[in-house]
């Protein structure tokens, strides 16, 4: 068998296609950080300010409304997450919408740890979405906008009500600040610094609408609550929180990295410019896979495909006559020799997906590098066939 692709010469300036953490901005350096207020209490006058100054900083950027909340949570996306289930859920009925590894999650939270009866759990498989249309909004419901191991996201915010009865509860993460989300239409929106900032981990963000307040400082918990989830003090909401005085310590370091972000954010035209960033990274896929046999994307419809974790299949007849295990094999094999070339990091796709890639396409990823990294992909997949055609 010849190898007719040939070695390309040019490669990306950064190999940081990883899906989270993911790529740091573009000029990024630890210089940046010289001014975080390390060895300082975060509750000093100048770590309130930072912490502020992300607060303040992401209000502006997302366009939230005036009355919506918004606060430093600790642990991450998930962190926010399961603050949101843990102390929202339980009032009324819950639809759980899930397509992707994430969203299952959640539904194990709610259903196995939670116990809440009478769940209703609308699934889809890998590359789609379920039927939105069918969604119960007299319920209470939960979904991730990107689900961030399939590439799928939802295209637009209509199929919420504006007269829902039940709160929606938005998994963020690797959607904010690269899809336009419609704050009307989420009640709770959560996120983290490491996705499409490209910030540092172990830091959530959690948005909280009007309703989403009302249903807190109405309806408390029939179960014991960690601190670390407590949003309310004698039936209201502890509004230090969304303030800047949070709950646990956070890294000082990271608050400072998080602002370098949202300064770069700022200066690259907003949530419009990041969002253009990315759709033109999907465009550049987009273009490679139109002209590309053995590949397609993961997500079936275009409408739905993420801008941010651009998740691809291998659909070479070669290769899906293969076992499941070989199919495996060879997707992994496909991966680490990228890896190998130091051309592109920590883009196998997820444990729990089809095997194939997946590439972080969001806003810190510079389009130039993503038109270098196509050429290393068709090298990479003719060598993995050629090596194992040899093989056999």
């Amino acid at each position: 068998m010849t190898n007719f692709a040939p070695k390309p010469s040019l490669r990306p300036s950064s190999p940081n296609f990883s899906s989270g953490p993911c790529a740091k901005r573009p000029g990024w350096s630890v210089d940046q950080l010289k001014d975080a207020a390390l060895g300082r209490s975060h509750r000093s006058k100048i770590g309130k300010f930072k912490l502020g100054e992300v607060l303040d900083r992401s209000r502006k950027l997302l366009g939230l409304p005036a009355d919506y909340r918004i606060g430093i949570v600790p642990a991450s996306d998930t962190g926010a997450v399961e603050m949101a289930l843990w102390s929202l859920l339980g009032s009324r009925p819950v639809e759980m919408l899930a397509w992707e590894s994430f969203g299952s999650d959640w539904v194990t939270d709610v259903v196995k740890q939670l116990k809440l009866p009478g769940v209703k759990s609308t699934t889809a498989d890998y590359g789609k979405l379920p039927a939105l249309a069918e969604v119960d909004f007299s319920r209470d419901v939960v979904f991730t906008w990107n689900g961030t191991t399939s590439g799928v996201r939802v295209p637009n915010g209509d199929w919420i009500p504006a007269d829902r009865e039940g709160l929606t509860i938005c998994d963020a993460t690797s959607a904010a600040f690269a899809m336009r989300l419609p704050w009307d239409k989420l009640d709770v929106v959560t996120w983290s610094w490491q996705k499409v900032l490209g910030g540092e981990g172990a830091h959530g963000m959690l948005v909280l609408s009007p309703r989403a307040v009302a249903r807190l400082e109405s309806t408390a918990p029939a179960w014991p609550m960690p601190k670390i989830f407590r949003m309310t003090k004698g039936g209201k909401l502890d509004e230090t929180i969304f303030k800047g005085d949070t709950i646990n310590t956070p890294s000082m370091l990271a608050v400072e990295d998080a602002i370098d972000g949202l300064k770069w954010a700022e200066g690259a035209g907003g949530v419009d410019g990041l969002i253009k960033r990315s759709e033109a990274n999907l465009s550049a896929i987009a273009r490679w896979v139109g002209q590309t046999p053995w590949v397609d994307f993961l997500a079936e419809k275009p409408e739905t495909r993420s801008c941010t974790s651009i998740c691809l299949k291998i659909v070479d007849p070669w290769f899906t006559a293969l076992s499941e295990d070989a199919q495996a094999e060879v997707a992994k094999k496909l991966a680490s020799s990228l890896d190998s070339e130091k051309v592109a990091f920590d883009i196998a796709a997820y444990r729990a997906a089809p095997p194939g890639l997946r590439i972080w396409g969001g806003a810190t990823v510079e389009n130039a590098d993503i038109a270098a990294l196509l050429p290393w992909l068709d090298w990479a997949y003719a060598q993995v066939k050629q090596a194992a055609a040899t093989a056999a």
